[in-house]
């Protein structure tokens, strides 16, 4: 009998520590399956951060960092400076890159590191109880925030994409979904996009993911999919924010 689907090789074979409905394994499918079709899964490191995926290193057949909480952007620009012909990634949440590792991310953009960053946001602080992150929205109730984020007061979220794609060091930028099957297949091509932006020399790459989380949003996964359709996609529009890879 022919073959028509088969897990990554890339991936471990492991069930993964994620609560049900998480879109994260779905992402870490991706990155697996773009490590086998471009051949790099022999030479790419991977940098683990601290989050809902601080487990990251158990679920790829790649080199593995672990990174302290927010550093991953500056580890893996020392792992890229003394092995640059390795392919380096990051894998992050919202808490993780956008608020305590806002400085090392926008600086690695600044200074165009060729890195790749595979950015999860889910609008909330996942593994330590559901408070108000960076990234949660106008209105969403958080733990930290039970009369939903006032902005007079907790500011806005941080469009972090859009900060970035103004850096001149970023190559490049886009933020997708995985809320669906045309989306989850948009989010591949960017994801391959980013490591082949790495692998051109071209500089500094990431790909912003718009997830959910089930757990922490008190939704089931079917709710929790259309909650991110009808509040997070309005307000974090999916796209290319930068793209310089056509230059010369």
């Amino acid at each position: 009998m022919q073959q028509v689907f088969k897990k990554p090789n890339a991936l471990c074979d492991v069930n993964l520590h994620y609560c049900p409905g998480c879109t994260h394994g779905i992402v870490h499918r991706l990155v697996a399956e773009v490590l086998d079709e471009l051949g790099i899964e022999g030479k790419a490191i991977g940098v683990a951060p601290v989050g809902c995926s601080v487990f990251a290193y158990d679920y790829w057949e790649c080199d593995m960092q672990q990174a302290a909480h927010g550093r991953a952007p500056a580890v893996a620009t020392g792992i890229k400076r003394v092995h640059p012909d390795k392919v380096v990634f990051t894998y992050q949440g919202d808490g993780d890159l956008a608020s305590i590792g806002t400085a090392e991310t926008v600086h690695a953009a600044m200074r165009g590191e060729n890195i790749t960053i595979i950015f999860i946001n889910n609008a909330i602080y996942g593994m330590t109880g559901g408070q108000m992150a960076p990234t949660s929205l106008p209105g969403q109730v958080t733990q930290t925030s039970p009369y939903g984020r006032d902005p007079k007061t907790q500011g806005y979220p941080v469009r972090m994409s859009e900060m970035l794609a103004q850096t001149d060091g970023a190559a490049y930028i886009e933020r997708v979904s995985v809320d669906c099957v045309k989306n989850v297949n948009n989010a591949k091509k960017a994801i391959k996009k980013a490591f082949q932006t790495q692998l051109d020399g071209k500089g500094f790459s990431l790909v912003e993911v718009l997830s959910t989380c089930p757990t922490n949003w008190g939704k089931s996964p079917i709710e929790a999919l259309d909650w991110l359709r009808e509040n997070m996609i309005p307000y974090y529009p999916l796209g290319v924010k930068k793209d310089k890879t056509t230059e010369e």
